[in-house]
């Protein structure tokens, strides 16, 4: 009795180890899940198909996390998108730019699966807006 889809998340972080960790453990835990190594490939991916989640690291090359999730909330078709941040970095600079820039929460690398797959669910509860 499968009536929902699966939620769908769009992975971006340019670690492929990282990526294939991450998609491999979702798509286990029954998400459809996407992968994309960078923002602008990321971008691309969900002008494609709208995920209801998007996990993205903050240090990537062409554009960082911070500067996707500003491009995502200033533009009207893609502002609602739900993004969780999930980076190395925990200076409270960058955490308060993740705020101020819209994430749902905000995961310090290495993150425990119990950890991840709880934000995860928090993230796709809470309504856009």
């Amino acid at each position: 009795m499968q009536d929902k889809p699966k939620p769908r998340i769009l992975i971006i972080d340019d670690n492929r180890g990282f990526r294939e960790l991450m998609r491999i453990m979702l798509s286990n835990e029954g998400y459809a899940v996407q992968e994309a190594e960078d923002a602008i490939e990321g971008g691309k991916a969900m002008l494609a198909v709208q995920p209801d989640l998007v996990i993205c690291d903050i240090d990537m090359p062409y554009m960082n996390g911070l500067e996707l999730l500003s491009a995502l909330r200033s533009d009207s078709s893609t502002a609602s998108i739900k993004v969780l941040l999930v980076s190395g970095r925990k200076d409270i600079e960058t955490l308060t730019k993740a705020e101020e820039f819209g994430a749902l929460d905000y995961l310090v690398k290495p993150v425990t699966r119990e950890r991840l797959l709880e934000s995860i669910e928090a993230c796709l509860k809470r309504t856009s807006g």
